[in-house]
């Protein structure tokens, strides 16, 4: 566990020094394909790094709990009315409370043992609860254009940047269907979440806003092939 620490530390710094307003975008967009299907009132969002979907989180449950291990990130969230911080590794977290709608965004393709963190999940939910999974979609568009380039040997491969946030894997949907189902969640909705011909950092210098907001629309068109998966999960 204390290797597990200091890894997330390490990588925490990711965050500060070199994320792109892009990467930011992208959160965004995650949070407006969950917003319409969340349920209140309370809420958890595992690994929220320094907040950039909790600001939005804030205003759909009359109490959010945000947990991380990153104490750095964890500091660098606003303290709000209904929102309780809470430094933890996810293995070491044990809620007295359960809750309505738990958020996993980008953080099965961190964890060791992602199978088990959904099953531990999934007994901090409340009946007619959802959890809400969200992991990089390794049959993105521009990682199968990476492939054709050479510079992946196959679409899942872990490239520099995975490496640099602490992936330790990347999924397709199939990949990501059989852990959800190893886990015992019953999968309620899948889909994709952004059509992303280029990487990160191309896009945050060279689009306009309103071809960000067009490839958004395009990524409901093609989940199959958007930059991320998502998945509702009831128990």
């Amino acid at each position: 566990m204390k290797n597990e620490l200091k890894n997330l530390e390490k990588v925490s710094h990711w965050y500060v020094s070199e994320q792109v307003d892009f990467d930011k975008r992208l959160i965004e967009f995650r949070y407006r394909t969950w917003k319409q299907r969340l349920v209140g009132p309370k809420g958890l969002e595992l690994g929220p790094a320094e907040g950039v979907m909790t600001k939005f989180l804030l205003d759909d449950f009359d109490s959010l709990t945000v947990v991380d291990a990153a104490s750095n990130l964890l500091n660098r969230i606003p303290d709000a009315a209904n929102l309780n911080k809470v430094h933890s590794l996810f293995e070491d977290f044990n809620p007295e409370e359960k809750f309505n709608s738990i958020i996993l965004e980008h953080i099965l393709e961190h964890v060791d043992d992602p199978v088990t963190l959904l099953k531990r999940a999934k007994d901090w939910l409340l009946p007619g609860g959802r959890l809400y999974l969200g992991v990089p979609n390794g049959n993105s568009f521009h990682r199968l254009v990476a492939v054709k380039m050479g510079l992946l040997e196959n679409e899942c491969q872990l490239n520099n940047r995975d490496l640099k946030q602490g992936h330790r894997r990347v999924y397709t949907h199939e990949t990501f269907r059989k852990d959800v189902e190893a886990s015992g969640l019953r999968i309620v909705e899948m889909g994709g979440v952004f059509f992303k011909p280029l990487s990160n950092p191309q896009i945050d210098s060279d689009w306009s806003d309103e071809m960000i907001e067009g490839f958004y629309q395009l990524g409901k068109d093609f989940p199959e092939h958007a930059a991320d998966i998502f998945c509702v999960c009831s128990n």
